[in-house]
């Protein structure tokens, strides 16, 4: 009788005259990825290494692990059935406002807010400068990031720690919608990691949150289902609306904007006891 205990069956130890840990999958054999998941995942939150401070790391490992000219032969196979994706690549629109352009907005329009967080938090405009885009991927993460913090308004993802999981899992889902699997996969690859730190800290540290963490990972979820392809619109046209009318003009839907995540994005940050 086979004494080995059921789940351990079938496992078939491979051998490698490799020095070094191999594996087949990409991103465990990059020492920087293992070692970025190992602290991310697991650590406690503190002011002594910011919450950002870990995306900002993560964009520099993910993009030494990224095939670029694989992923932009991917995105001419995807432009071909779709014709906003064609636009989008096709176009390269690259935001050139500036604070005194915000400054002129309505207090209450997608870019008078987003200027009051430029001035009560010290933002910048960019969260990376601008550079001239090599490809069709490096634009689209150019254009990403240009574009993040305005998707924290139009989905009512607060600016703090929870907010960004509200604001990431509307983008998740809603590249997963539209995009192939194939496709989609390699774009959500780093927003994907970013996001699941959020959920692994708070089971570990902070279960106070729990429910807080989940309902904000759902509604991010419900509203990029939802909505049209806003990943890809232009939200220069729309700086001068309110959220609420912004949002109809970018097809985007069910967006809970009575969520308030400030108390536990406290709490998660380590800021207060829950």
């Amino acid at each position: 009788m086979d004494e080995t205990p059921y789940l351990f069956r079938g496992i078939n130890i491979l051998k490698t005259d490799s020095s070094v840990l191999i594996s087949s999958s990409r991103y465990l054999n990059n020492p920087a990825l293992r070692e970025w998941m190992a602290t991310e995942l697991l650590r406690r939150n503190g002011p002594d290494v910011p919450t950002p401070a870990g995306a900002y790391r993560l964009s520099f490992i993910i993009k030494e692990i990224q095939d670029f000219p694989e992923i932009d032969r991917l995105f001419e196979h995807e432009r071909r059935r779709f014709p906003e994706l064609d636009r989008f690549l096709s176009e390269r629109f690259v935001s050139t406002y500036t604070k005194e352009d915000l400054a002129k907005l309505p207090p209450g329009s997608v870019g008078g807010i987003y200027y009051k967080q430029l001035l009560d938090k010290n933002y910048q405009i960019n969260i990376v400068p601008v550079y001239e885009a090599k490809g069709h991927y490096d634009y689209w993460l150019l254009r990403s990031g240009q574009v993040h913090d305005w998707e924290h308004i139009i989905t009512h993802g607060g600016f703090d720690s929870l907010g960004e999981v509200t604001t990431g899992f509307a983008r998740l889902e809603n590249i997963y919608k539209f995009f192939s699997p194939e496709l989609a996969g390699e774009l959500t690859a780093m927003q994907f990691l970013l996001s699941l730190r959020f959920l692994t800290r708070m089971g570990l540290h902070y279960p106070t949150v729990w429910h807080d963490m989940w309902a904000a990972a759902d509604r991010g979820r419900r509203a990029g289902r939802a909505s049209d392809c806003y990943v890809l619109r232009r939200y220069e046209d729309v700086l001068s609306l309110t959220p609420a009318a912004a949002r109809q003009v970018l097809g985007v839907r069910e967006v809970d904007d009575t969520a308030d995540t400030t108390r536990p994005s406290e709490i998660w940050d380590g800021r207060i006891r829950g």
